[in-house]
């Protein structure tokens, strides 16, 4: 059984991420969830709540234990830039892209139900 979380509209890069991402596939999530919470990067700290909502959504929704679970995938996807300018010299501006990303983790049951 699948169970997912998403968060949506991050303040910060997908690009940032999903290095982070990377490095969760396949682990427990006991172990992710230490993982993260002991990272010092800002990636770190908003993989971890949508982690933490998709393990309470598994236990509350489904009946599922959080010991049980696997890290199947964590997607990150671009979401919309917002667009500013900054003054320069000259009496010109110059733009700044203010990225956002979507962070979806998708959790999985190890171990069958009897």
């Amino acid at each position: 059984m699948e169970v997912s979380a998403k968060l949506k509209y991050a303040r910060m890069s997908a690009k940032k991420v999903r290095d982070l991402a990377g490095v969760l596939r396949g682990r427990n999530v006991q172990d992710a969830l230490s993982f993260l919470k002991f990272s010092p990067r800002k990636s770190a700290r908003l993989i971890y709540k949508t982690m933490s909502s998709a393990v309470a959504n598994a236990e509350n929704n489904n009946d599922l234990l959080a010991s049980d679970l696997l890290v199947e995938n964590v997607i990150v996807e671009e979401g919309p830039v917002f667009k500013r300018f900054v003054p320069a010299p000259r009496g010109s501006a110059h733009p700044i892209r203010k990225k956002t990303s979507h962070i979806k983790v998708i959790l999985k049951q190890t171990k069958k139900e009897k």
